[in-house]
């Protein structure tokens, strides 16, 4: 709003000033000196005149003391006898400079007659000849000298680093601007093509035929009105878009309406000498639009030559004006048949030719020659908002740019969020998969892949905020130049046809490649490095326990252990002090028993050698000795086996014969090969490192041939053994995750890196790079690379504790699987040997006691699994007689469930209840039994 505010202001500001200058016409002081400037014009060109004569107005608003008259005529195009005359007449009316004409068919005519009558002569348009500085010493031209114009197309030129590209011209003369660019190149760099403009309006094979050579940069050297109708047809034949560029040799390419092609997306540059933050510039567009309403013409339509005519008037006028404050300048009548030269016009050329001013076409300064060589440029581009300034260009400092990189960023990322990416890829495992539907589901579009590739697009995308389509190349292949054809294929010939916006798949970023494309910062580094069968490793055995000890060792281990208990058996019978009383403290024992039976002195063995010990020993000297020998072989042989156990189950190690490249270079049982034709064969093949040179020379002299199409069939040669193969660090990791038979020997021979890649120069390659840095500072990479590179099962989870260069592997359930089943077998044979002894004493006691088996079974059972008896009555050796109840009753008494402690009560009787607890049934038990029972349950 306050811009608007302010440019209405100005624009009241400046009708009034127009007001002022009509009023001072209409009331000129009589005291005013008039000045006639003289300026030929050819008949049509009603638009010079509107400039000269509004630049002579705005003059004349800007001094008091002269008045600047212009003098007019208009001569045919191309009539050199009617300018000689014009000259001539305008010598004799006393002009002090002659502006003009514009045609250089009649210019040289005119500047002949100045040079004859010293009177300054300004041209204002650019001449394709040289003309003569000793014949033309009085002419100034404001037009920009050719040459140094010239080299201000070849500094944009090599700014954008086009190092081929397409000239169109319409015009031989035109060439001229363009001597630099030309001249440029030498015959090592690649070849620049001009085409010129045939006659007749339709221009459509010719660019069809530059499109078909892949050339998507143009340097358009054609007439303004032309360039239009011309981008038209260029993008009827597919030569627009997003990756085509074009700079327009024009000056004056600004004042076209552009705006049914501002939103193509098109690169656009052109350069103009208009300067359009000059304040003059917008007063001087209404003051010609003013005086074109006057004259009743059609607007002003070459603002560059209005703005030269302009400048021209401005720095005569005021050149002028500082040498008559010096000495006063007196017009003088001349005549062409007597030859006689103004006095001061020498004076003013010098002078002006050693000075330099500032005007609405910028900088303005001459050499010697009158030869405008000191002026800026202004670089514009086409937006959708029309031409925009983003730099400029001035002989010292070159190219310089005005917008920053920001805004740079911001109108591409605008760019792309108006529009759908095309991404060309191919199907390879993980990078893109065909996803699998599931019932019923049909997948169109993108929803028909998966993979890292995807992943990664989507997530740039989302960065950006663009829509992306997933295009698959049609051979499937990534991209290689046929020397033959001079073609590419793949991927890359997707992007030089411009099919695709994006390429991106496990696509390698090589020297060959970036010359035909751009390539996005890699998101994926890499090496090779190479894929080897791991060493085969037999599975550990369900007894490997017993490994450590020989099957003779064991034999003679058990035959020692069996002999040992025999003989302890046979001596301990022999020996007087291993026969003891029953009953030590009683002093009358009528008899001795010998607890050396075979079955303990099979336990004390057992004890000994399992490092546990017994609790009974012998006492004779004899079976003592046994036992000492005994322990000394178990203690030898326990420790033996303990050592030789852990070392056998816990120092495995692996045959890993390969261990790098040098080792595949020293040896030549292992077989090693490549990818035939892929780089990895192209590292080996010119690679200068001796141990790679040796490793190609092999594969080459191999026989049979170690080269394979693909990596899969290399793969399934290593599986065979005897064969290592050279492949790209990322495939092999997604390999090795899979099948854990194959593993990654040594480290990376080299460093890559997979890339987006992209048409050449294409806007969108900083913005895209951009993102896939802040993706991985984000850890963002990361994560998507480990969605479909890792698996929870995967061959890493499972062998992650054998790696690390150890050599002690951890023992496994395979490893100690027997020791697990020994125990097993042990615990059921006791539990099957404790049902018998249980079901033998049940049947014991029913024999005894005379009764029935089940009763017994009962019996044992109901003081078997109630817990909280841990006393049990011992049963009677022999039956008692029937009625012994009563007794029972007697010891026990009725009114036992009133004993305020049974237990205690029972500790108190306890010799007695031995006594005769003897001789009750097993009727009366069973009533003791559940006597007990029922306090337990009370208490």
């Amino acid at each position: 709003m306050l811009k608007s505010s302010i440019f209405v202001i100005q624009i009241l500001i400046f009708g009034f000033l127009v007001d002022l200058v009509e009023l001072r016409r209409e009331y000129q002081p009589v005291q005013r000196k008039e000045i006639p400037l003289g300026a030929i014009f050819d008949e049509d060109d009603h638009e010079s005149e509107v400039a000269f004569q509004s630049a002579i107005d705005y003059q004349n608003m800007q001094t008091r003391e002269y008045e600047f008259v212009p003098v007019i005529h208009r001569i045919s195009a191309g009539d050199s006898f009617k300018a000689g005359q014009v000259a001539c007449e305008m010598a004799s009316n006393g002009v002090a400079a002659i502006f003009g004409p514009t045609s250089h068919l009649t210019s040289g005519i005119v500047s002949s007659i100045a040079n004859a009558l010293e009177i300054p002569h300004i041209m204002t348009h650019w001449i394709p000849v040289t003309m003569n500085p000793l014949n033309h010493r009085m002419t100034i031209n404001m037009f920009p000298d050719s040459e140094v114009l010239s080299e201000a197309l070849l500094d944009l030129v090599d700014d954008y680093d086009w190092k081929h590209f397409t000239i169109i011209y319409d015009e031989d003369a035109r060439l001229i601007h363009l001597k630099d660019v030309l001249g440029a190149h030498g015959p090592d760099d690649h070849p620049i093509t001009v085409r010129k403009l045939e006659d007749g309006d339709d221009h459509r094979p010719m660019l069809k035929a530059i499109q078909d050579m892949d050339e998507f940069r143009l340097i358009l050297s054609v007439d303004k009105d032309r360039v239009v109708d011309l981008l038209r047809q260029a993008a009827e034949v597919k030569l627009f878009g997003d990756y085509v560029q074009y700079i327009v040799a024009d000056l004056d390419i600004h004042s076209i309406d552009f705006e049914e092609i501002t939103h193509s997306g098109t690169n656009i540059t052109a350069m103009r000498l208009i300067h359009t933050d000059n304040d003059e510039l917008m007063y001087m567009t209404q003051l010609w639009k003013q005086r074109d309403r006057d004259m009743r013409l059609q607007g002003v339509k070459n603002y560059t030559l209005s703005g030269i005519f302009h400048d021209a008037v401005k720095i005569f006028v005021t050149a002028f004006l500082e040498l008559d404050e010096v000495e006063e300048i007196e017009v003088t009548n001349l005549s062409c048949e007597s030859p006689e030269p103004w006095p001061h016009g020498n004076r003013i050329v010098s002078f002006l030719k050693k000075k330099e001013g500032e005007g609405i076409t910028g900088k303005i300064g001459f050499n010697e020659f009158g030869e405008r060589t000191i002026f800026n440029l202004e670089i514009i581009e086409l937006s959708k908002d029309g031409f925009k300034k983003i730099g400029s260009w001035d002989p010292l400092n070159k190219v310089e740019y005005t917008r920053t990189e920001g805004d740079i960023t911001q109108q591409i990322v605008e760019s792309l969020q108006n529009k759908t990416v095309i991404v060309s890829s191919r199907i390879g495992e993980p990078f893109l998969m065909w996803r699998t539907p599931k019932e019923g589901e049909i997948l169109e579009g993108n929803a028909r892949f998966e993979g890292y590739s995807l992943d990664l697009i989507d997530a740039v995308a989302r960065h950006i905020g663009f829509k992306y389509r997933f295009e698959l190349a049609p051979d499937g292949k990534y991209g290689s130049f046929n020397k033959v054809t001079k073609k590419w294929d793949g991927l890359i010939k997707q992007l030089l046809e411009r099919k695709a916006d994006l390429a991106i798949c496990d696509l390698t970023i090589t020297h060959a490649r970036r010359q035909a494309v751009d390539f996005t910062m890699p998101f994926m580094t890499l090496g090779i490095s190479i894929l080897y069968k791991k060493p085969i490793k037999e599975p550990p055995k369900l007894f490997s326990f017993l490994s450590p000890l020989s099957l003779d060792v064991w034999l003679y281990t058990c035959t020692a252990y069996m002999g040992v208990s025999l003989l302890l058996f046979m001596l301990a019978r022999m020996a007087a002090s291993d026969w003891e009383s029953p009953h030590p403290c009683k002093e009358d024992n009528e008899e001795v028993e010998n607890i050396w039976g075979l079955m303990n002195a099979t336990w004390l063995t057992m004890g000994s050698i399992m490092g546990q010990g017994c609790d009974i020993l012998p006492k004779s000297a004899s079976t003592r000795l046994v036992a000492g020998s005994w322990w000394f072989f178990a203690l030898i042989m326990l420790s033996s086996y303990t050592a030789n156990l852990a070392a056998f189950l816990t120092m495995e190690r692996m045959d890993a014969s390969i261990e790098s490249a040098e080792d595949l270079a020293k040896q030549s049982k292992v077989k090693c090969g490549v990818v035939d034709g892929g780089s990895t064969a192209a590292f080996f093949r010119d690679s200068n490192f001796s141990t790679y040179q040796r490793i190609w020379a092999s594969m080459e002299s191999a026989k049979p041939s170690v080269f394979v199409k693909n990596n899969d069939e290399g793969k399934d040669r290593v599986k065979k053994g005897d064969y290592a193969f050279f492949m790209e660090s990322t495939t092999l990791e997604y390999i090795t995750e899979r099948d854990c038979e194959l593993a990654q020997v040594g480290g990376l021979l080299d460093s890559k890196g997979y890339g987006i890649a992209l048409p050449l120069n294409s806007p969108y390659r900083t913005t895209i790079s951009q993102a896939v840095i802040k993706l991985q500072e984000e850890g963002k990479l990361i994560k998507i690379k480990n969605t479909w590179w890792k698996k929870e099962d995967g061959c890493s989870s499972v062998d992650s504790g054998d790696e690390g260069g150890g050599d002690a592997a951890e023992l496994g359930i395979g490893n100690v699987g027997g020791v697990f089943l020994v125990l097993g077998i042990g615990l059921a044979c006791a539990f099957a040997i404790g049902i018998m002894e249980f079901l033998w004493n049940v049947h014991k006691i029913a024999v005894e006691t005379k009764v029935s088996q089940m009763q017994a079974l009962k019996s044992e059972l109901s003081f078997a699994l109630n817990f909280s008896i841990s006393n049990k009555p011992v049963p009677p050796s022999e039956p008692e007689p029937e009625g012994h109840v009563e007794d029972t009753e007697e010891i026990i008494g009725m009114d036992f469930e009133m004993a305020p402690e049974p237990k205690s009560y029972l500790r108190q009787q306890s010799d007695t209840l031995s006594a005769k607890i003897k001789s009750i049934s097993v009727t009366n038990l069973n009533k003791i039994g559940k006597i007990f029972g029922k306090k337990s349950d009370k208490e």
